[in-house]
């Protein structure tokens, strides 16, 4: 059952991105279509490469040319006034469709879409759109809780097979004889709090009898602190570490007390971690951002709205979990 619901998820997302290829060829053409894109860091933090690929695999999707007659890129920008100078420069070079990948991104491009009304405006994960009252400034996000529900439910499957193996000791317990899990959290926004509450319920619905400390960065991608406050969660007695935040930190922490012999595995997040932990790292909950960018190009290739709040989750191929590692339970 599981094989075929997978195969008709994957006909259902190919029949779009089908449809995509040939109503844009009978619409307004590739050549009318200008993409700018704003990003938070670069192709080096797993949650930026995944925009990335979306808008290029988006690009391939729509038969649009990844060059800078079609798409303007915007590495590194800050969630500050820079934003706003970002989106003004990409509307200066002509573009009339303007992306940003980080919730702090929002307010300056929701001020660029004010001044722009000629100009679609998305920021991505953020919330205000509906109330702005603006036509031209959209938000998205996929349901990555979803895929957070998924990968609590391999690593609850971990930690019943770490009881049944003898391998979870005294002072991985709290006093109420609760088996300790970690989470490594960028800030306290209701996506990284959704995100992990789903990861715990996750957990609980295959063993029930855990608590789960959460530390905070207080940023989206700092790989010292992150792996700091893994380190931290490891020595606290948590067994199983899982993160809202966009570096390896986590994870290389993970890998490292591990081969030190402590038990305790990885849950990433946006990539594949097994390159950074392969014997620590259990699965990544991602985001496939594709899925979101090839409906918004090819119906701005159409000239049809953008929906105001759009999202998307595993019923479209929006969100997936990554490779299983070998550490994982049978």
């Amino acid at each position: 059952m599981k094989k075929l619901i997978a195969v008709a998820l994957v006909l259902v997302l190919a029949l779009s991105l089908v449809a995509c290829s040939s109503e844009t060829n009978n619409t307004q053409g590739n050549k009318d279509v200008k993409i700018g894109v704003i990003l938070v860091h670069d192709e080096n933090t797993g949650y930026d490469e995944a925009h990335i690929n979306g808008i290029k695999k988006a690009l391939e999707n729509c038969g649009i040319p990844n060059d800078t007659d079609h798409v303007v890129w915007k590495y590194n920008v800050p969630e500050d006034e820079k934003c706003h100078d970002a989106a003004t420069e990409l509307v200066e070079a002509g573009c009339t469709y303007i992306f940003s990948d980080s919730y702090g991104h929002q307010p300056y491009m929701q001020q660029a879409a004010t001044e722009n009304p000629d100009v679609v405006f998305a920021s991505m994960t953020g919330d205000t759109a509906a109330l702005s009252g603006l036509k031209n400034f959209k938000n998205a996000f996929c349901n990555t809780y979803e895929s957070r529900y998924v990968s609590g439910v391999v690593a609850g499957m971990k930690l019943q097979e770490l009881v049944n193996d003898g391998k979870v000791a005294a002072e991985n317990m709290d006093e109420n004889g609760n088996i300790k899990l970690g989470y490594v959290g960028a800030y306290p926004y209701a996506e990284v709090v959704s995100g992990y509450t789903a990861f715990f319920l996750g957990v609980q619905s295959v063993y029930p009898n855990v608590a789960m400390e959460v530390m905070y960065t207080n940023s989206w991608f700092d790989i010292d602190k992150e792996g700091a406050a893994a380190e931290a969660l490891i020595a606290n007695g948590s067994v199983i570490i899982g993160q809202h935040a966009d570096s390896t930190g986590a994870p290389q922490a993970c890998q490292e007390a591990l081969k030190s012999g402590t038990t305790v595995y990885s849950i990433g997040y946006n990539i594949d971690m097994l390159a950074t932990a392969p014997d620590a790292a259990l699965t990544s909950a991602t985001n496939n951002w594709g899925v979101y960018y090839t409906y918004a190009i090819a119906q701005a290739m159409r000239g049809q709205k953008v929906a105001t709040n759009w999202v998307g989750g595993f019923d479209i191929g929006a969100v997936a979990i990554t490779q299983l590692g070998s550490a994982c339970a049978a």
